[in-house]
């Protein structure tokens, strides 16, 4: 996530230096634990749980569990992993829901950390549970309030209870309590009461705060507080505690440049856990928060779990199982390539899914460059062709492939990268689907997989020529001696070796051949 992007930078430079070290000194471990404070402190979380936090990995780092690990880097990074999970939380808390509907849910915070828009985001997420929420209107201060809640409500298919207009007019407390009296007359589940903000901490901000909560007497109150607010989060937060107390906590722009210390802050100083995280602007860019994913992000360790749950919503298992079987019988089609990417597009934005890949930031750059779209594009060139063309490429002739660009706006070398794709993706899906291993652009052979055969194709063809021509001395030493021996080149492991050493490096004793030796002297020497 944006928000992590610099702290998590530091932490795993940080601890790619403790890794080329076999053991660790107390010098080692006061020399990690100083960085990890400055990557902390410059990502604006909180001085007390900064210092709270590093005194713990301290005393851990230098107690028996990392002096007897085997691995000392890799425990101190579990160990920063364990105490970070604590930091954000621990455990991850779902909502609560009432016993007898419906149930009330009040979003309180300062003005602009997106509440509003964070009501229809969480309206649409219940409502994708089997839900059935209700949007109460009950900011009734800032200009335009009521009527951006009717608009976003609209988007996520969720009806808004506002009976007054806004823009000063009417009492908040008053429609607070009339909606929650609607949702039980028209039998509504949940009820989302979204209320006044201000710049800052008022006395008449908490008195109103603290009247509609009596007022309505709601399950939970999820306090909305802005990932790029710095050290401010633990002010505001304390102070919302005080006046109007909340129950949870909710995350909005974490996707946001700014240096993400709020989270780390809030829920290790108020005890209230967070919740829900707003990652975007759409009203589908909201997931609720886990804090061990979350420190696995931050380390750069991944979010797989997150990868797999969004792809399951995405994908539907049985359109999964006829793209499989048109793959096996070769009729997988551009039509069904279209379809394929679409439901990637549901799944949301592409960089996201990346980023909670291992070691996703060390593709900081190809992550930056990545174009989302890149996949409306390749869209528009496939919806340009004719059903037909869509089922036999082969018809795809130069006047036809410039009549799709023109269709598409794109141009015909993105009209023919586009054929080139498909293909290859055809052929090593095709090579999958038959219980193959599929050759990948930029790999050998694989061993076992039928490069056998294609090795000694190779050294019959070598054999017929002449001898090896490769110019690597020691690889050409190598497959000579296979072509006499009448081996195919590469031996057993048809995959090679490493540093271009044949079958010699590959076999029993694990060292060159004299031939290979003398070869690769002559070479050096030259």
């Amino acid at each position: 996530m944006a928000a992590f992007a610099s702290l998590s930078d530091r932490l795993t430079a940080t601890f790619r230096n403790l890794r080329t070290k076999g053991k660790l000194t107390p010098a080692d471990v006061d020399g990690t634990v100083r960085e990890i404070r400055r990557a902390l402190l410059d990502a604006d979380v909180a001085l007390e749980v900064v210092k709270q936090f590093t005194g713990t990995v301290r005393e851990r780092a230098l107690g028996d569990e990392v002096n007897k690990a085997l691995n000392p880097a890799q425990q101190v990074v579990q160990i920063v992993n364990e105490e970070l999970i604590g930091v954000l939380g621990g455990q991850q808390r779902r909502l609560e829901f009432a016993k007898q509907p419906p149930t009330v849910i009040m979003l309180a915070g300062l003005q602009g950390a997106g509440k509003t828009t964070l009501a229809g985001k969480l309206a649409k997420h219940l409502k994708k549970e089997g839900h059935t929420p209700l949007l109460v209107a009950s900011d009734l201060q800032r200009p335009n309030a009521v009527t951006q809640l009717q608009v976003v409500g609209e988007q996520a298919g969720v009806p808004v209870w506002a009976p007054e207009p806004g823009n000063g007019v009417g009492d908040p407390v008053r429609v607070a309590r009339d909606g929650v009296a609607e949702a039980k007359r028209k039998q509504f589940d949940t009820v989302i009461v979204d209320t006044a903000g201000r710049l800052g901490i008022d006395a008449e901000l908490m008195k109103q705060a603290s009247d509609i909560r009596k007022a309505v007497d709601p399950d939970e109150v999820l306090f909305v507080i802005d990932a790029m607010i710095g050290q401010d989060a633990v002010t505001t937060a304390r102070a919302f505690q005080e006046g109007v107390d909340f129950t949870g906590v909710v995350l909005s722009k974490l996707d946001g440049d700014a240096r993400g210390g709020a989270a780390l802050s809030v829920a290790s100083v108020t005890g209230r856990p967070i919740m829900f995280a707003s990652t975007g602007e759409n009203l589908d860019d909201f997931e609720p928060f886990y804090p061990d994913r979350m420190a696995s992000r931050i380390l750069d360790l991944g979010d797989i779990l997150s990868l797999i749950e969004q792809a399951q919503e995405a994908f539907d298992e049985e359109e999964a199982r006829k793209v499989a079987e048109k793959f096996a019988t070769d009729s997988f089609t551009l039509d069904d390539f279209l379809k394929q990417m679409q439901q990637l597009k549901n799944m949301g934005s592409i960089k996201g899914m990346l980023s909670m890949l291992p070691g996703a930031r060390g593709m900081r750059e190809q992550l930056d460059n990545f174009d989302e779209k890149e996949i409306t594009r390749t869209e528009a060139i496939i919806q340009s062709m004719t059903l037909q063309e869509r089922h036999q490429p082969k018809l795809l002739n130069g006047s036809r492939r410039l009549r799709i660009a023109k269709g598409s706006g794109t141009t015909v070398t993105e009209v023919n990268s586009l054929m080139q794709r498909f293909e290859q993706a055809s052929k090593m899906m095709k090579t999958v689907a038959k219980g193959g291993m599929p050759q990948v652009p930029g790999m050998g052979p694989v061993p076992g997989m039928g490069g056998g055969r294609a090795s000694a194709k190779k050294a019959a063809q070598a054999k017929k020529k002449g001898g090896s021509k490769s110019g690597n001395p020691a690889k050409r030493a190598a497959e000579n001696r296979a072509i006499s021996e009448g081996k195919p080149l590469g031996g057993s492991n048809a995959g090679g070796s490493g540093f271009g050493l044949g079958s010699g490096a590959a076999s029993g004793s694990g060292q060159p051949s004299e031939e290979e030796l003398a070869a690769l002297g002559k070479f050096l020497n030259r």
